[in-house]
């Protein structure tokens, strides 16, 4: 059986989770076009998570996949933390306000206890993904045995290799171009591979199905990643514009004028490719004291964009791109699907 009649889906496209941005509206919109749409749940309680998915299931009949975050978690270093409030004071003190004392784990991950999966395993979604790592073999055999399809990313082929030696159905390959974070396991370690190189690479040494991700955003491109050997594709960017996404106002505009790109640790505690903004011209630099970890370092970011948003400066905000986004289009999710297609499908 093929992935497609696996997925119970028409069309090799699928709509990359990404948390803050979908919606149930947009995932059932490409769900409802032949594509397989997405839910990002990694920001989310299990109680949200769950009206999150219950709220697509009455907007569609057709798959959808929903994600989550398998990241390691980590203790905060209080050093790190100090250090790295004080360098941020300014920009703080700047709109009149004290920057916070603590930092808190804004993201709680899959791996901690098995809330999320009991929301997973009610609800049964077709497919259900995972980022920045694989979740423990109990919960990777529950998932199986009530016939859900797991798909877990992978940004090299050493991670790709532990997926499928985990007993995962699906390798999400994540190329350097795509925006947000990649499913970096080890974020010490960044193999740094284009999106077409890390398909071949994969698809050459394992034997499960794979899907291209990563700078993605014409159905000519989709096409030459199904040419490289990948079965289906994952676009994200792409879709950020569409009116039924929960991209801010602001955040649409910057995708349309402002369509350079940059990858930094800065914003979250882990490499993401972002619009170009205050992050890259005012945070980054060479000597800068070092973030803290992930997810504690994007408390302080968010914290400090709320309060920077209020004042009308836009400059703090994750606005996650990939590196192709002046490829964008104003299209709406089920227009965009359409088009794709079309765009797969000539010949020319």
């Amino acid at each position: 059986m093929s992935l497609l009649q696996q997925l119970a889906i028409k069309h090799p496209i699928f709509l990359a989770p990404m948390a803050g941005v979908s919606t149930p509206e947009l995932a059932a919109e490409v769900s409802n076009q032949g594509g397989l749409g997405s839910l990002g749940l990694g920001a989310n309680t299990p109680q949200s998570a769950r009206e999150q998915i219950l709220k697509t299931q009455a907007l569609t009949e057709n798959s959808f996949q929903v994600n989550f975050f398998c990241h390691q978690s980590t203790e905060l270093n209080l050093e790190k933390a100090k250090q790295w409030i004080e360098y941020l004071r300014p920009h703080f003190e700047k709109f009149g306000v004290q920057p916070p004392q603590e930092l808190h784990c804004i993201y709680p991950s899959f791996l901690d206890n098995d809330d999320f999966l009991n929301v997973v395993l009610e609800t049964k979604p077709k497919a259900v993904s995972f980022h920045f790592g694989i979740p423990h073999p109990h919960q990777i055999k529950a998932l199986k045995e009530v016939g859900i399809l797991t798909m877990v990313s992978a940004t090299n082929l050493i991670e790709a290799q532990a997926i499928e030696a985990a007993g995962i159905d699906i390798i999400i390959a994540q190329g350097i171009e795509a925006g947000g974070h990649r499913g970096i396991f080890n974020q010490t370690f960044d193999a740094a591979i284009k999106t077409s190189d890390l398909v071949q690479l994969i698809v050459k040494h394992c034997k499960l199905p794979v899907v291209a991700a990563g700078g993605i955003m014409t159905g000519l491109q989709a096409k030459h990643m199904l040419g490289l050997g990948a079965t289906a594709v994952q676009l994200g960017t792409a879709f950020v514009q569409c009116q039924t996404s929960n991209a801010s106002a602001e955040y649409r505009k910057a995708l349309f004028t402002e369509p350079v790109t940059q990858i930094s640790a800065s914003l979250s505690g882990r490499p993401a490719r972002g619009l170009l903004n205050h992050w890259h011209t005012k945070i980054d630099s060479p000597t800068r004291p070092f973030q803290p970890e992930y997810p504690y370092a994007y408390d302080l970011a968010k914290q400090l964009n709320a309060l920077a948003s209020k004042h009308h400066d836009y400059g703090f905000g994750a606005f996650w791109a990939g590196s192709n986004v002046a490829q964008i289009r104003e299209l709406g999710a089920s227009d965009l699907v359409n088009q794709l297609v079309v765009e797969m499908l000539d010949n020319e």
